[in-house]
């Protein structure tokens, strides 16, 4: 996976490649061009007392040193360059992908995984692509071309590297493989970490009411403690590398220092060849040292990749068609027909057979107890889930056949949990409408009974909101979902549950602000209280996911059972009350 994502990102990024090779070519030439220079320098100059030839040579090796120097920054820089475009790329990539997602996919990754793998995954493969540029592009070429001027300085040394690459490279192919399932750990234990944090920082209130601090500084403990002791046994065998690498190189050091001070000594070998030799093998080594550095991110990198590739290669289930409808009267009549729906591997459906239609200028109300499905009906509407069985249509045309962006325009929805953007007040308003005007902003806020609140903010419009609009009350919240909504003025309103949160007064002028300024347009509302609904056109009782009463409050009552036990319960706390 790991080389298909590289290839399939790094391809408009060939021309920087290309620079890095071949910059990195020209600094690994003159890296090795240096230990020959040095010793003609010993062999040729010190050794003969020609200064002149020594201050020729080293006026050369400080020319080429300068180039090797403006190679590698060229290099280097190129590198990045390509390592942060293809970073920015794939999280785009997954960004958008996610963005397509349907609920179920969401549900399937998790939040807190689709979070890890846009940010650490990403940043594992970007790491890879950035060490492999500065430091794997030149290692086969400094570890090539080190064997080739060593054997031209020496033939008989050069059977040290038959020794010591070998012993190099499987002590630290030995050492890589026992950490690779340490780093497919360390993604999987960084997701447990996101997931108890995000439920911890979302659910503050519940944790600080029930007094279970303790209790979720040690679940957080618990995580934290599993992903550091993955890191330290991976850590343990990293650290076993570098002293490993050291020790090889040493050794070698000191076997081309023996057997070439014999060599010298019976004149078959010069002492400047001898410090070159010497060099050479380091470069050898290290260029194997800067190769295994890489085989040590790759692994991790590879799981990573992995973790991409499932996000990027999964398609939604919620398609757009392949020929869809781009117009519609501009009516917003909505009718299910026989709708059914099912969650993967569920032993029964959520919905059942349910079926209603919702005329322009009515107002359907959906009530039913916790668990009946009341969310997830008009989930559907939207495509946020496609039906399993039967069909939603709007304005007589199923939903799956139409343009996505045409049935969303149609339609605004005040979600059950009301959810504000970081930003202002007018940002969050202009969500559905970038183009709206300040009049309909507090023409909205008027209807959603939000003026009173939002004019007293310092800033009115421009009052700064908090991530989630933790800075406003649940009330406020809804209020200002529901403006949000009105301030695009689709055909269609899907209220879920949207005026738990408002006190018995505010609902009552809400409806009817809502009554009179948006009659035109077809409002589905669904509910707790049944002095909300009291006044609907027609109301659908659901029970277990089917349709199990539908008409007006006065038909219900007479018709249906679960209607008046709803009813029932709610009159009898309210006259407790």
């Amino acid at each position: 996976m790991l080389r298909r994502l590289l290839v399939r990102f790094l391809r408009p990024y060939w021309p920087l490649l290309v620079g890095v090779v071949v910059f990195q070519l020209l600094q690994s030439i003159a890296s090795l061009w240096l230990p020959s220079l040095n010793a003609d320098i010993i062999d040729n100059g010190v050794a003969k007392g020609d200064t002149g030839y020594i201050l020729r040579t080293g006026v050369w090796m400080l020319l080429i040193t300068l180039g090797q120097i403006a190679c590698s920054i060229i290099a280097v820089y190129f590198g990045a360059r390509t390592a942060m475009s293809l970073g920015r790329d794939v999280r785009y990539a997954v960004f958008r992908r996610v963005g397509e997602f349907s609920e179920r996919e969401v549900a399937h990754f998790g939040a807190p995984s689709l979070i890890t793998r846009t940010t650490n995954d990403v940043q594992q493969v970007q790491m890879v692509v950035l060490m492999t540029c500065t430091l794997l592009v030149s290692a086969p070429i400094l570890s090539i071309g080190g064997v080739i001027f060593a054997l031209q300085e020496d033939v008989a040394l050069s059977g040290i590297l038959i020794v010591a690459v070998p012993v190099l490279l499987g002590g630290v192919a030995l050492i890589i493989v026992r950490m690779v399932p340490q780093f497919r750990a360390m993604q999987r234990r960084i997701d447990a970490v996101n997931r108890v944090l995000r439920e911890q920082l979302t659910g503050i209130r519940v944790v600080r009411a029930f007094v279970r601090e303790p209790v979720e500084i040690e679940r957080f403990a618990g995580a934290n403690r599993d992903v550091t002791e993955t890191a330290l046994r991976a850590g343990r065998l990293f650290a076993l590398m570098f002293p490993f690498v050291m020790l090889v190189l040493n050794a070698s050091s000191v076997a081309v220092l023996w057997f070439g001070a014999y060599r010298i000594d019976d004149g078959d070998m010069q002492i400047g060849s001898l410090v070159a030799f010497l060099s050479y093998l380091v470069q050898i080594l290290m260029a194997v040292m800067m190769a295994t550095f890489m085989a040590v991110l790759l692994p991790r990198a590879s799981v990573s990749a992995d973790r991409i590739g499932e996000v990027l290669e999964t398609e939604s289930t919620v398609v757009a068609p392949v020929s869809p409808v781009t117009s519609l009267p501009l009516a917003g009549q909505v009718e299910l027909r026989e709708a059914t729906f099912s969650y993967p591997g569920a032993a029964r459906p959520v919905l059942r057979e349910v079926s209603f239609l919702a005329r322009p200028g009515t107002t359907t109300a959906i009530i039913g107890s916790t668990g009946a499905g009341k969310t997830t009906l008009v989930s559907l509407l939207p495509r946020l889930f496609d039906v399993t069985g039967g069909a939603v249509l709007v304005d007589g045309v199923d939903v799956r056949e139409l343009d996505p962006e045409l049935l969303w325009s149609r339609i605004g929805i005040v979600p059950q949990r009301a959810y504000l953007f970081s930003g202002t007040i007018a940002s969050n308003l202009r969500y559905g409408k970038p183009d709206a005007t300040d009049d309909e902003l507090w023409s909205a806020l008027e209807i959603a009974q939000a003026r009173d609140f939002v004019a007293a903010m310092p800033g009115g419009l421009e009052a700064p909101v908090a991530q989630g609009g933790t800075n406003v009350s649940g009330g406020q919240r809804q209020r200002l979902a529901i403006a949000r909504a009105l301030v695009k003025r689709p055909e269609i309103y899907v209220f879920d549950d949207s005026f738990s949160a408002l006190d018995t007064a505010t609902d009552a002028r809400l409806r009817e602000a809502l009554d009179r300024e948006v009659a035109a347009a077809t409002r589905i509302v669904v509910a707790q209280r049944v002095s909300t609904i009291l006044e609907a056109d027609q109301i659908v009782v659901l029970e277990d996911g089917a349709v199990v009463g539908l008409g007006t409050h006065e038909e219900l009552l007479r018709t249906s059972a679960e209607y008046a036990e709803i009813v029932a319960s709610q009159l009898s706390i309210e006259e407790a009350a």
